[in-house]
């Protein structure tokens, strides 16, 4: 449903008063092209040095320079990248560089330019009113069309199509101009038309699209329709949908001024400002506190997973991974203190493995990874990214007090539905463990939540350097006892080892 905007009493509403305007006069608007505009406003930012698109966060010395570089040089251009690259968010900031208002004849569908109108009927409409013709006014976000590309995307969706009942109703011959029905792109005119996943775009839409950026051309069942539309063509793609759904024909490829390659963050840092900024975090029910360890660790595992051979680098891992993991771990700890009455919710390292469905599917395995199953390989990436991130803090801390607490008995087991308070007296237990979370900025007189959260980090690190030994039900103790305790819980385990040593027995007796 389209949202109808009050227009400001200072805008001039007719022809007349446009004339009349510094702002709209014609010597400006008459020949200036969206191109044109984006430049002339782009210009204006740099100069005094303005961020171009606020909220994109990685690209300040890569993409972004290369967008601006196809803006000033007034081109069409493509983002290549992976998924969850922000490809389409960086197409749809591409709005905050075009005026803020922009007038055109009221009630024409392809938004014609007042003082230039392509279509007959604004022609007609401005030669019958003259100075009284009215005017309305376009905003920022109404230029901006986007279309994803789909295989039963038709040249009449995109380009438009001769309207029979239009034609009845008006008296009017089909080859009559009045008689068409406009597609999204004359739509899009004197804004940014952008095509999400252009190779799944048929051929022969490619090709009616370069032909429009070449020629301005439009022909529409057989009858030659002039449109100079006013359209800055913006697209993106995944190079991997080349080979898999289609491709980009060749003409149209040589028509696109830039082909610009989009990337996952390339720091930690980096993909935390992003996490932080796009994760819903701030529920507004209780206070939240996020530990910058547990953010590390959540990025970590992105990063990871990227790394990971058992993890299709072809598909890629996208950002969206690390912000809906983030989501569900605040979420598990939101859980955690409104079922036990507390007022702070702070996510623990145990809350990342209760956000497994967020990160299963959002990787796509390589035969190894799937032999191992998605949830043997999401846990040992959450275990690996514990550890990088522990060495991150404790690498010079000398944690052999607390080894030698559970090489002599000891254990603890810490559940991620455990209350802050329980779980803070069975770490008590645990000698010289508060002593070494100063590490982390945290003292054993903080507040219950960051200290159970501080020593389930370090125990968790410890465990990812096989220290110390932690079961399915996490329960942590020493190497030994579990290995120890897991071989007296699976005879059957012994009794398949001993059958296989049977059989390898019987056939070397047979040879």
């Amino acid at each position: 449903m389209s949202v109808v905007r009050p227009i400001p009493n200072s805008l001039p509403l007719d022809l007349g008063g446009l004339r009349a305007s510094p702002q709209f006069s014609e010597a400006r608007l008459k020949t200036r092209s969206v191109k044109e505009e984006l430049r002339g406003n782009l210009i204006c930012r740099l100069r005094t040095k303005e961020t171009i698109f606020p909220g994109i966060v990685g690209y300040e010395d890569t993409v972004v320079p290369q967008i601006v570089n196809a803006v000033l040089s007034k081109q069409n251009f493509i983002l290549l990248g992976l998924r969850g690259q922000a490809k389409s968010r960086i197409l749809r900031a591409l709005t905050a560089i075009l005026d803020e208002r922009l007038p055109y004849v009221a009630g024409c569908e392809i938004r014609d330019n007042p003082y230039d109108p392509l279509c007959k009927r604004c022609r007609d409409l401005i030669a019958e009113k003259g100075d009284a013709t009215p005017i309305a006014y376009l905003t920022r976000d109404e230029r901006y069309v986007e279309k994803l590309a789909t295989p039963d995307v038709t040249v009449a969706d995109l380009i438009g199509d001769l309207d029979p009942i239009k034609a009845a109703r008006g008296g009017q011959d089909l080859s009559n101009e009045l008689t068409m029905h406009y597609g999204l792109l004359p739509r899009a005119n004197r804004g940014i038309f952008a095509i999400n996943e252009l190779p799944d775009l048929a051929g022969k839409i490619q090709v009616a699209l370069f032909n429009i950026m070449q020629e301005g051309d439009v022909q529409i069942k057989g009858y030659p329709v002039r449109l100079a539309l006013d359209v800055a063509l913006v697209f993106s793609a995944n190079p991997e949908d080349y080979t898999a759904r289609g491709k980009i024909v060749t003409p149209l490829k040589d028509r696109i001024g830039s082909e610009i390659r989009t990337h996952y963050p390339e720091t930690i840092e980096e993909g935390i400002a992003i996490t932080s900024q796009e994760a819903w975090s701030e529920r507004g029910s209780l206070e939240t506190e996020v530990p910058q360890y547990v953010r590390e660790i959540v990025e970590q595992v992105a990063f990871s997973a990227r790394e990971d051979k058992r993890v299709d680098k072809r598909s890629g891992v996208s950002q969206r991974l690390p912000i809906s993991t983030m989501e569900l771990v605040v979420s598990n700890a939101e859980r955690r203190a409104l079922t036990h009455g507390e007022t702070l919710v702070l996510p623990r390292v145990s809350d990342l493995y209760a956000a497994l469905p967020g990160i299963t599917g959002k990787i796509e395995l390589e035969y190894e990874g799937e032999m191992k199953g998605a949830d043997v390989v999401v846990r040992e990436l959450i275990r690996t990214a514990a550890g990088k991130i522990y060495d991150k803090y404790f690498s010079t801390i000398n944690t052999q007090q607390i080894e030698q607490w559970f090489n002599l008995g000891g254990t603890v087991k810490l559940d991620d539905d455990q209350p802050t308070a329980s779980a803070l007296t069975d770490l008590k237990e645990i000698q010289g463990l508060f002593e070494k979370l100063s590490a982390v900025g945290v003292k054993s007189s903080d507040i219950p939540q960051r200290v159970v959260a501080a020593a389930e980090f370090l125990l968790e690190g410890m465990v990812a350097h096989r220290k110390l030994s932690r079961s399915e039900e996490r329960g942590f103790a020493s190497p030994d006892k579990v290995q120890r305790k897991q071989e007296r819980l699976d005879p059957e385990g012994d009794y398949q080892d001993w059958q296989q040593q049977q059989r390898r027995s019987r056939r070397g007796g047979l040879n």
